[in-house]
């Protein structure tokens, strides 16, 4: 473990999804990350096999999917072969440990579409975990209102019990892509619901948490809690349990 340099993350979901600004909170940065190929030029665009890091934290290194759910077979199979090799690869620095999936609350009618289907049924990740981030689920709130207005309340009654509306809206959603891609082949390990991502303020202790309960070696929990910077809570009490 001790020669493991970075915690490395493939980051995934359809564009608008909120990937960039989970980083962003991740890594404590409002700066974008810096793009580098892998002999560590750097890049104005990138695509699944380049590196994306923060100078806030370069303990971190991220990949993004670009976007393999517009349907593109050809992006599909770069996104599935990338995911193998980097699963099973012999050079530890190049291991994926994690695999974040990114569904918008703003799309929630189509949460779970065909482009995830086929990911979680033919996309073998191994080891590596896979986690579900329910994103935007802010967007809900707007649903909520709209939906208690259709019921015939007021603006102002619409207003003050939209807030439990959202919850009931958000436990409804989140049943529903959990029950989807439990039928996949590769399920899913677990699942986080992530909100006001859009504040610098941001809690990113439970994605932390979560992703840290899902490592199958001791070594990579501590290296994720040591690289995390948004929870010295987390810090402490892994420490504790340890």
């Amino acid at each position: 473990m001790k020669n493991i340099k970075h915690f490395r993350i493939l980051v995934m979901g359809r564009a608008n999804a909120g990937k960039t600004t989970i980083l962003q909170r991740v890594c404590n940065s409002m700066d974008k990350p810096e793009i580098f190929d892998g002999e560590g030029n750097k890049h104005g665009h990138h695509d699944i096999k380049h590196e994306l890091v923060f100078k806030s934290n370069p303990g971190f290194v991220f990949h993004d999917s670009c976007g393999f759910e517009a349907g593109s077979t050809q992006q599909f199979d770069q996104m599935r072969s990338f995911v193998v090799d980097h699963a099973a690869t012999k050079r530890v620095n190049d291991h994926i440990h994690a695999i974040w999936f990114c569904i918008p609350m703003t799309d929630c009618h189509r949460a779970v579409t065909a482009a995830e289907k086929k990911f979680f049924n033919e996309c073998d990740t191994g080891h590596v975990p896979v986690i579900v981030l329910l994103t935007k689920v802010d967007a809900l709130y707007l649903t909520a209102v709209r939906e208690l207005l259709d019921e015939g309340l007021t603006v102002v009654e619409a207003k003050e019990r939209a807030i439990e509306k959202q919850e009931k809206l958000l436990e409804k959603w989140l049943a529903y892509v959990k029950d989807e891609l439990d039928k996949c082949k590769y399920p899913p390990k677990g699942f986080v619901t992530l909100r006001k991502m859009h504040q610098e303020s941001a809690d990113c202790t439970v994605l932390m948490e979560t992703t840290a309960n899902f490592m199958n070696e001791e070594g990579l929990q501590k290296l994720l809690i040591s690289t995390q910077q948004s929870s010295i809570q987390l810090c402490i009490e892994y420490a504790v349990s340890k």
